[in-house]
């Protein structure tokens, strides 16, 4: 399965676009969401375009294709205007031969196989290291990225994972991530 796989909209419909023709573009199966899409939360800035009920008209266009895990900004009533799921604290998959988890990042599972793959976003640093319980891997921020990184997300298929630069559409960072290749 080939999925694109982005976090931290934070409700910017002009970041929002972006990412929809970039999952369109991409030829992605499935557009997986690791929260926060709607509110900016308190301690983030205003995104561009902000504007949360053209964020979910956007997103709502794509529900077929979506799987969403919960973040720390999103709540109960972002379900009311939401066409997919938005409420789960994980989703399960596998990926180049490696078990994954994909979360939010606010409330990190505790993993224990060097072989796991954890997926987040929440501190919107495009990441990609091997710790001691997982190889972690961080896709960025689509609309509030930090430390000088672009906005961003991750194209994943087979044992390849490519950081795509939302704004010039261009990959930024490729890794593989076969187990016999990254100690």
């Amino acid at each position: 399965m080939k999925y694109l796989i982005a976090s931290d909209i934070h409700g910017s419909a002009y970041y929002c676009k972006l990412l929809a023709e970039c999952f369109g573009n991409s030829g992605a199966e499935k557009l997986l969401l690791l929260g926060d899409l709607l509110y900016h939360g308190a301690r983030n800035p205003l995104p561009r375009d902000y504007n949360t009920l053209q964020c979910a008209e956007i997103l709502n266009e794509l529900k077929t294709s979506i799987v969403c895990v919960k973040g720390n900004c999103d709540s109960e009533v972002d379900q009311m205007v939401l066409d997919f799921p938005v409420r789960a604290d994980f989703f399960l998959f596998e990926l180049g031969g490696r078990a994954a988890i994909a979360t939010h990042g606010h409330n990190p599972p505790a993993l224990q196989n060097q072989r796991d793959m954890l997926f987040n976003g929440h501190f919107h640093v495009p990441a990609f290291e091997q710790r001691e319980d997982c190889l972690y891997v961080n896709c960025g921020s689509v609309s509030i990225p930090k430390e000088n990184s672009p906005h961003s997300c991750i194209l994943a298929e087979g044992d390849t994972l490519a950081w795509i630069d939302l704004e010039t559409g261009k990959i930024f960072r490729k890794e593989n991530i076969a187990p016999e290749l990254v100690r």
